[in-house]
């Protein structure tokens, strides 16, 4: 299925610009860069375990069970990529993935939830916290939201915590296809409105359904944008 982005009405222009008006320049790159090889790196359990420093980096942060490993799956076209549970929390490493040496995509684990010790829980999001705070490569956070459930209080941490770093974070809302369109456009309204002002937040929020692939082609676009350009093409 192609990308369905939902409609906004053209009067709520002024508060969400999440609305794409035009086709994004990067579609056939993110397409051709998705089409290529993209293989599991490593999981890393401290900032000493993770890659030395090469091609721009982004990552892929939510709260437990907002749909990471599943929507890693759908981008890739690759089934068990990332490994996806129904329980939450599973994710409890930094998990590294190369795309075609242009692009690494890191995948952090949730929070909000998770069946673990609190001693785990703490030692997980120190590490999530120091690699966001600190990784020289990143380039973008991609923060998923569940569209069942809208932006929670832990996300509102975690877009503080991002505002102060200067790192910048896109909302990404997941599972579209188990609520209809007009519960998507609502939710992605009332997110619009809370990312208005804050100055490390991407204006653009794409909705996505890794079921219906719907949203994918323009998430690997923005992907697209920020690896490296493609020499294999010259």
């Amino acid at each position: 299925m192609t990308d369905a982005t939902p409609q906004i009405e053209p009067e709520d222009a002024n508060v969400n610009s999440a609305a794409r008006t035009e086709p994004h320049p990067f579609l056939e790159t993110g397409r051709v860069l998705f089409a290529r090889e993209v293989s599991f790196m490593l999981s890393g359990v401290s900032l000493e375990n993770l890659p030395p420093p090469g091609p721009p980096e982004v990552c892929f942060a939510g709260r437990s069970n907002v749909g990471k490993s599943s929507l890693i799956n759908a981008l890739t076209n690759r089934n068990g990529l990332a490994r996806a549970s129904n329980t939450p929390g599973r994710t409890r490493e930094l998990n590294y993935f190369n795309v075609d040496d242009r692009l690494r995509l890191v995948d952090l684990p949730g929070y909000g939830y998770a069946r673990a010790s609190k001693a785990d829980i703490a030692k997980w999001t120190e590490l999530t916290r120091a690699f966001l705070r600190g990784r020289a490569p990143l380039r973008r956070v991609f923060m998923l939201i569940d569209s069942r459930h809208g932006v929670k209080p832990s996300d509102i941490e975690l877009m503080d915590m991002l505002d102060e770093a200067a790192v910048t974070y896109q909302l990404i809302f997941t599972k579209t296809d188990k609520i209809k369109p007009p519960q998507v456009i609502k939710g992605i309204m009332k997110a619009a409105k809370v990312i208005k002002k804050r100055p490390a937040a991407f204006p653009e929020i794409i909705p996505t359904s890794s079921v219906k692939k719907d949203g994918l082609d323009l998430l690997k676009a923005e992907m697209a944008s920020l690896a490296l350009p493609d020499d294999k093409s010259v």
